[in-house]
């Protein structure tokens, strides 16, 4: 009985079209990320390119194929609705990081774009402390769906000719 639910879960599976997602194919063979300073978005984006695919992130400039320029990173928080008594009931958490990808001679090889995340958070100030490790956790979070979508973007970039 072990096998055939063993051999059905495996032909359910593969039927589906699931699939692992593997190594990233990016079409440049080295990447330099550039930054205003230090940033927890590129070092989590430069360790996924490293452990993800075969592009190497260089140090130099002048080494790289294609750069990653992060012309920044935003976090904002706003309230989204209150209480009759005026208190915040409701805020919203964005994330948002602009880019651009140019070759080394500064000429875009797609157009410059942004990734823009947003989570609605409830709130009491009853729990206070719980509502602030809760919006840690959300901003982490958001940055990591970044990274996988900055993936995502480099890997459909096209080199120039």
């Amino acid at each position: 009985i072990r096998v055939v639910t063993i051999l059905l879960i495996a032909m359910t599976l593969s039927s589906c079209g699931f699939q692992l997602r593997g190594q990233a194919a990016f079409p440049y063979k080295t990447l330099f990320i550039e930054t205003g300073g230090y940033s927890l978005f590129a070092n989590n984006l430069e360790r996924a390119i490293l452990a993800g695919s075969q592009t190497k992130v260089v140090e130099n400039r002048d080494l790289a194929e294609a750069i990653l320029k992060i012309l920044g990173e935003f976090q904002e928080k706003r309230i989204l609705s209150l209480s009759s008594g005026g208190k915040v009931r409701e805020f919203e958490l964005r994330y948002r990081v602009a880019y651009r990808l140019i070759d080394r001679a500064g000429r875009d090889l797609v157009q410059p774009g942004e990734i823009d995340l947003r989570r609605d958070m409830t709130y009491d100030d009853t729990v206070v402390l719980s509502k602030e490790l809760e919006e840690q956790v959300l901003y982490r979070d958001m940055k990591a769906d970044a990274v996988q979508q900055m993936l995502r973007r480099l890997a459909v970039a096209k080199p120039v000719a």
